[in-house]
């Protein structure tokens, strides 16, 4: 177990079975609680299950008993937790609340689809359920994907819930059982799992995120009854296998934290199926206005890296193709890249092409197509694991998710220029470390 062919070294995947949404992520008494969309009888989806793992550093990964199995409601799909400071719930002073959708067994008509309360009072170990489920009656579809989050100055519990198509909409609570809709919100080209959540701006206002399951988002103001977006809709992930991210509550030090399901990866043959990203921390960059969401990996990477000695610049031209001194498959490299106008920089990861496109201003990975920020040159980090791989342009103001499976290769890492010439500055290369070896 953890030692399988397609494992990724250091991405949270289950021990076995299909996982996807990350559920319920809170902090609370030194831990980092992971919940997911989790299988327990097959490697395909269905049966849908809390899944539960926990963490003292957002690295290592321990997965622990299932938290919420089906019941006569439904089968347990995505959701949110908090922690109830001030005892509004009535169960009991900094009791864990947990949010979830009760599928109606999956079964039409979609007024069977409810939104349901757990509850924890012994810090994530244990949960029982609300006696009086469902807390929130079916509204509209197959309405889902509860994300609850404490307003301060109007003592209110906030619900963001997917409803159908591209529209969501916020639900209130004073006691985190009985919630009455304030407004509707549409997310253009986006649905599922949303996240609602205050983040601080470059001038130091807050500032309130809307997101949706494919990683669109709304910028805009939030006083306890509206949202305001001050905005248009902007993209976040740029990857094929970024969904359904959810942030951390109750985090220390005021981060926002976020982590997402990598949908559609191959693990063929393997007792798991699907992993999860690497945790990330978000910021906003820009201020009149406009405004940058941005995703960096979080700082405790650096507890599982090592660097690795390679040049710090490099020049390099079509004439032959520039192999990185390293040997291994875990990195997390990062460096600035300049090319000549019109040029086509290939840098082979595992014998798979990522092409950094500097005609048409685009990396490409996977038939996907990924911006580029900024002019004249460009800052470049990549996490790579057994079977993803994590890009960051600009300091993190564009990221994208990949999924992949190695080709044949002989070095992991290899530059080559397609015309012109390039150059690589401040490079950096770090190994990273197996995240498993203390749990086999």
């Amino acid at each position: 177990m953890y030692d399988e062919v397609h494992r990724p070294r250091f991405h949270f995947s289950a021990r076995q079975n299909w996982h996807n949404d990350p559920n319920g992520l809170i902090y609370h008494s030194g831990r980092w609680h992971l919940f997911f969309q989790h299988n327990p009888e097959a490697t395909v989806w269905g049966n849908m299950t809390w899944g539960h793992a926990v963490s003292d550093d957002l690295v290592h990964w321990v997965q622990m008993e299932h938290a919420l199995y089906p019941d006569e409601h439904g089968t347990m799909f995505s959701g949110s937790a908090v922690v109830d400071r001030f005892d509004t719930s009535g169960l009991g002073e900094d009791t864990l609340l947990a949010f979830y959708t009760a599928a109606g067994n999956h079964v039409e008509p979609p007024k069977h689809y409810t939104q349901c309360l757990a509850y924890s009072t012994d810090s994530g170990d244990t949960w029982l359920k609300f006696d009086e489920n469902p807390i929130v009656p079916w509204i509209d579809a197959h309405n889902r994907d509860p994300k609850v989050v404490w307003h301060a100055p109007t003592r209110c519990w906030i619900m963001a819930l997917y409803l159908a198509d591209d529209r969501f909409c916020l639900l209130r609570s004073t006691d985190a059982k009985q919630w009455a809709r304030i407004q509707n919100i549409t997310l253009e080209h986006d649905s599922e799992c949303p996240d609602f959540f205050p983040l601080l701006d470059e001038t130091g206002i807050e500032r309130w995120v809307f997101w949706g399951g494919s990683g669109n988002y709304l910028i805009g103001d939030f006083d306890g009854a509206l949202f305001s977006p001050r905005s248009e809709v902007q993209i976040c992930e740029h990857g094929t296998n970024g969904y359904a991210a959810q942030t951390w509550s109750n985090a220390p030090s005021g981060r926002r934290i976020q982590i997402s399901w990598m949908s559609g990866g191959r693990y063929p043959e393997m007792p798991f199926n699907q992993q999860m990203s690497f945790p990330v921390e978000l910021s906003l960059r820009g201020n009149n206005g406009i405004w940058t969401l941005c995703r960096w990996p979080v700082e405790e990477i650096e507890s599982i890296t090592e660097s690795l000695d390679v040049p710090v610049s490099v020049e390099f031209d079509g004439s032959k193709p520039w192999p990185m001194p390293v040997s291994g498959d875990l990195f997390d490299i990062a460096f600035d890249i300049s090319a000549d106008d019109g040029c086509e920089v290939v840098l082979k990861i595992r014998g798979i092409p990522l092409t950094f496109d500097f005609e048409r201003r685009v990396v490409n990975f996977r038939d996907s197509q990924v911006p580029m920020v900024g002019k004249g040159h460009l800052s470049v980090r990549l996490l790579i694991d057994r079977t993803s791989v994590e890009l960051f342009l600009g300091g993190g103001q564009v990221s994208a998710n990949f999924c992949y499976l190695p080709d044949a290769y002989v070095a992991p890492l290899v530059f080559n220029v397609r015309s012109g010439t390039a150059k690589l500055d401040r490079v950096r290369v770090e190994r990273v470390d197996d995240i498993w070896e203390s749990v086999r």
